[in-house]
């Protein structure tokens, strides 16, 4: 039987047809290419294998996505040497800053190219826009995942040594402690003590801000002129309270897995406020990175004289952590001076402590000896 009129396409929809083609070939391969650049990016500058493997995974993602559009189909349309695309550039296009520079260029160019194969794929092979929408999102997921890795490996760089410090009996001894292990050079403090009412709480926060502010720059400068660190003051970090955290301007909040989520959180601190997160097994540590945590909290690791646990993911899970994420990662619970040297074996370089500073009558010793273990000083 003889095709109908109605039945040959016309030459503007064919034309639609190659034209759609043409554009979604070329941004498969802009965005395949692009994942391939922040894939390296997070190889070898982040070191991170856990988001190596989600853009990895995206690339595949992405390849399935496209399989009704054969890819014959896509090459025989391919008219690379009379692109006029070829011939456009712009002089930003043609540098690059830094390696964080070249990976938040990529990220633009994988989510627009994106978006532009979500568009044109309504046309030809509207089944696969859907997909196409949800890799869109996993790629802004990711984007903020590795960002926020980048800039939290350079604001905690120095950060070895995170002590966990309750009100005290009083607000005296409270401040004569902190003056301690600030003077000592701890890295990042964080004041989590349950008793305490919510104005007793902020006080003590309050407080313990204005020495910081007072005192920390004082700390002992490095002991050799070979440490890679510098003398910084310490950190001041809230356990779970978000909202006293910015009422005290402290500089992050702990969150715990019953706590609020990063997402809430962050709607409470705004952008800039870090915020950790306890995990208790690798799941919870992955999930954690993609939700926007800006540190981890990994254990507990030993039984603790400060905290009851059901459970010790121990040392096994410290090595999971520390083989696949590169977000800065604190093993706690239960570490002293005696087993340190396990957790080090882990390749864990920070740790978390609590009990073993609020049981010494020398807390500026006991710092001083984690610090020395930890390959570092004050």
């Amino acid at each position: 039987m003889v095709p109908s009129e109605h039945d040959q396409p016309s030459a503007s929809s064919l034309g639609d047809r190659l034209a759609a083609l043409r554009i979604i070939d070329a941004n498969f391969n802009r965005a395949a290419e692009g994942l391939r650049v922040v894939e390296e990016h997070c190889r070898f500058a982040l070191g991170d294998l856990h988001l190596t493997e989600r853009c990895k995974l995206l690339r595949h993602d992405l390849a399935t996505a496209i399989v009704h559009l054969p890819r014959e189909q896509l090459h025989a349309v391919r008219e690379s040497q009379i692109d006029v695309g070829a011939f456009v550039s712009t002089q930003t296009e043609r540098s690059r800053s830094s390696l964080a520079h070249i990976a938040a260029a990529n990220w633009q160019r994988i989510q627009q190219a994106l978006r532009a194969i979500e568009e044109y794929a309504k046309l030809l092979a509207p089944e696969i826009a859907p997909r196409i929408e949800a890799i869109r999102y996993q790629a802004y997921t990711l984007a903020k995942a590795c960002t926020i890795t980048a800039d939290s490996q350079d604001r905690l760089a120095h950060a070895r040594l995170y002590v966990l410090l309750d009100g005290r009996s009083s607000e005296c001894e409270f401040a004569l402690r902190a003056q301690e292990l600030i003077s000592a050079g701890v890295h990042m403090l964080q004041l989590r003590d349950k008793r305490l009412d919510d104005r007793t709480l902020l006080a003590r926060a309050r407080l313990l801000r204005r020495i910081i502010d007072e005192h920390g720059a004082t700390a002992r400068p490095p002991t050799t002129h070979h440490s890679p660190f510098t003398t910084h003051s310490p950190l001041l970090l809230l356990n779970d309270r978000p909202d006293l955290a910015v009422l005290a301007r402290a500089d992050g909040v702990h969150l715990g897995q019953d706590e609020l989520s990063v997402h809430d959180a962050r709607q409470i601190v705004g952008p800039q406020m870090l915020i950790g997160v306890s995990t208790h097994n690798i799941d919870q540590a992955r999930q954690a990175v993609l939700d926007g945590a800006s540190y981890l909290g990994c254990g507990p690791t030993f039984p603790s004289g400060t905290k009851q646990f059901d459970h010790f993911p121990g040392l096994d899970f410290l090595r999971q952590v520390a083989a696949e994420i590169a977000l800065p990662a604190f093993a706690i619970g239960g570490i002293t001076c005696e087993n340190l040297s396990q957790v080090l074996a882990t390749d864990f370089t920070r740790v978390a402590i609590g009990g073993a500073i609020a049981t010494t009558h020398d807390a500026p010793l006991a710092v001083e000896q984690f610090l020395e273990q930890l390959g570092t000083t004050a």
